[in-house]
């Protein structure tokens, strides 16, 4: 079976100096990296979001054991069943890809923006240049999936904010040899960024292009030029009718084929921003 990317998960500081670690803490913390790198290995591969870590298909995971130092995992991305069969890893980017899509979910979880199409983009734009097919991920499918990982990667956070056993963690990967960072350093700022929130008092009025929406849960993207990156936002109760959300619906329609020229491409909308105790924008 062809490997397809191997993914590394280390803790460091605290007790991993002395080779230990919060039993407890750090299992859960491994359930977050599993099931934050199944949902974005079946995105990838099969270009939907699945909810279930074990409905992975097309892949399997499996991890070694852990390593002294800082204490360390590795997750190894196997291919199998049609996938193991018709892709060669040397003639394919997927590992690049996956590798692409798993640092945007982090940087972006942990409020890092990161330039879409200046990551995946490119990737895309080099694999057409030699003829190379691969499954083209658009930005609203994975600005879903963030909003799927965000208890996995708060939970990778664990052995740092409860029995605080770690100071601080990384996750690395490895496609083709090359040992590239994922995301950012997990600490306790992180773990803040994605844990805390703050409420404004008032409401202020923003314009955006919508980039992705669930009708399940109200919940999606905007892209703000102001603030230069898609910012999460949740529809509030009274907002829920027909017409507010056929308004970012058309919007997504619209911007997901970029036809920005759209009259319906651009929305109002009165948000009340949520941020995290330094003042940075989580969501609307």
């Amino acid at each position: 079976m062809p490997g397809l990317v191997e993914f590394q998960l280390e803790f460091g500081g605290g007790a991993t100096e002395r080779h230990i670690i919060d039993f407890y803490d750090v299992s859960q913390a491994l359930l977050g990296f599993q099931r934050s790198l199944a949902l974005t290995t079946h995105l990838v591969l099969n270009q939907e979001i699945i909810t279930q870590a074990p409905a992975l298909k097309g892949a399997q995971i499996f991890c070694t054991p852990p390593e002294d130092g800082s204490w360390k995992v590795n997750a190894m991305i196997i291919l199998s069943g049609a996938y193991a069969l018709a892709t060669a890893p040397k003639d394919t980017p997927l590992g690049n890809i996956v590798h692409s899509v798993y640092d945007y979910v982090v940087s972006e979880s942990l409020g890092v923006h990161v330039d879409y199409d200046k990551s995946l983009g490119q990737l895309y734009e080099e694999a057409e240049a030699k003829n190379i097919q691969v499954p083209v991920i658009e930005q609203h499918h994975v600005d879903s999936l963030i909003e799927k990982c965000s208890t996995a990667i708060t939970e990778i956070h664990r052995p740092i904010f409860k029995n605080e056993s770690a100071q601080r963690a990384k996750i690395t990967s490895s496609v083709d040899g090359e040992r590239r960072v994922v995301g950012v350093p997990f600490d306790i700022v992180t773990y803040n960024y994605i844990h805390e929130s703050f409420e404004a008092d008032t409401p202020e009025l923003v314009e955006g292009r919508v980039s992705s929406y669930n009708s399940n849960t109200y919940k999606g993207r905007i892209y703000v030029a102001e603030e230069g990156r898609p910012v999460a936002f949740e529809l509030s109760p009274n907002c829920r009718s027909n017409y507010p959300v056929q308004l970012l619906v058309a919007s997504l329609s619209a911007n997901a084929i970029r036809d920005y020229a759209n009259e319906w491409s651009t929305v109002y909308c009165k948000v009340i921003r949520v941020t995290t105790r330094s003042g940075h924008l989580k969501k609307y």
